[in-house]
């Protein structure tokens, strides 16, 4: 399975960006995509993961402002109204899901975002 992500970049706070994942190779037991974030000198987290039954999820901390979708092997990342506690590195991660966890399987190479205030 390979994961190719593009998009980020950087933007003045309050801006907008959108990230993409599109994934291929052996996918049959992939049923849930998401993007990762981490900030230097901070933890990773988790930002928003979509299931192949198109059930999303967001951290609190981007509900409103970030949305989530897939279109077949494509997985994008709306961002809007960005702050720089945005800024960070995003990584494009697919899985399979089991009940209320899933398997972080599968891993992109991070694409940069940089909000400046």
């Amino acid at each position: 399975v390979q994961l190719q992500a593009s998009g980020g970049g950087s933007v003045q706070a309050g801006g907008s960006l959108t990230l993409s994942c599109t994934v291929s190779g052996e996918i049959g037991r992939i049923n849930v995509m998401g993007w990762f974030r981490q900030a230097p000198g901070s933890d990773r987290e988790l930002v928003a993961t979509i299931t192949s039954g198109d059930l999303t999820h967001y951290r609190e901390s981007v509900q409103g402002r970030f949305a989530i979708s897939r279109n077949e092997n494509t997985v994008s990342l709306q961002m809007n109204s960005l702050k720089p506690e945005d800024t960070g590195v995003y990584v494009c991660v697919a899985g399979r899901r089991y009940g209320s966890t899933w398997s972080k399987d599968h891993w992109g190479q991070g694409t940069q975002v940089t909000v400046s205030s």
